[in-house]
């Protein structure tokens, strides 16, 4: 692994049947970093982002995370390594992924439980560990104040701020995004875009696939151009002003 990289992943091919939904990636991620994950749909992008996370297993290369000793998985096995890996990467996906009827508190407080190895009390009470880690993470998100909510009466961006809470309950070492804002209008984009900018600037490793670009411009240290399951292009935000191959620049002149 490179010197302070969180995250290595070594030509890894994931295939499908026939088809081939990763070829020979590679990405070394730095502690602290953004990476955007940029490309067309059935690009690879999502794909690579559970091969990281060791919930799809690839069919060839190796995919390493600091503190593990060793791959997660390598060559088509999945070392036995891969449970601890998963706590410790948070993973928000497109849907909130949420359990509505219980509160805001209760799902994040559940993702805690995956880091502490302990079960609610006798009397229902969240020992106070769990406590504090779950209000710390809503207090990050900036909806503290709604903590005790039904998941299911919150705003769509509310409720993603409250899955991104979960996952910061875990204390994760590297945090995945696919698309987090797509199911979500302009406003609440927006509030959602603002809370990853903060754990950008409080030094959170993160991948996240998306289709802002301007926000991949002004915030990623890392933009990595996926095609056909391919890396085509991988560098500074710059490349996205002055693209390299012909497929980056018919993406980006698209205006996605």
């Amino acid at each position: 692994m490179p010197d302070a990289a969180v995250l290595s992943i070594r030509n890894v091919s994931r295939s499908f049947g026939a088809r081939r939904a990763l070829a020979d990636v590679s990405l070394d991620v730095r502690r602290g970093e953004m990476v955007a994950l940029i490309g067309p749909s059935g690009s690879g992008k999502s794909t690579l982002l559970r091969a990281i996370s060791g919930l799809l297993p690839i069919d060839s290369g190796e995919g390493r995370i600091e503190a593990f000793g060793g791959p997660v998985q390598a060559n088509g096995r999945v070392s036995d390594r891969v449970r601890e890996a998963r706590i410790r990467i948070g993973f928000i996906f497109q849907q909130f992924n949420l359990v509505g009827r219980l509160s805001l508190f209760t799902n994040v407080a559940l993702g805690s439980l995956g880091r502490i190895p302990m079960l609610r009390g006798v009397l229902g009470a969240w020992p106070a560990e769990i406590n504090a880690a779950a209000m710390a993470a809503l207090g990050r998100v900036g909806i503290a104040e709604y903590a005790g909510q039904r998941a299911n009466t919150l705003s769509g961006g509310q409720q993603q701020r409250g899955a991104i809470a979960r996952s910061l309950a875990m204390q994760p070492k590297v945090m995945l995004f696919d698309e987090v804002t797509s199911a979500l209008d302009p406003e609440l984009t927006g509030e959602v875009l603002k809370v990853i900018e903060r754990l950008a600037a409080d030094g959170m490793t993160m991948v996240l696939v998306t289709h802002e670009m301007a926000f991949a411009r002004g915030i990623a240290d890392q933009v990595m151009f996926m095609h056909h399951g391919k890396v085509h292009e991988i560098g500074a935000a710059t490349i996205l002003s002055s693209p390299a191959t012909p497929e980056l620049a018919q993406f980006v002149g698209t205006g996605l």
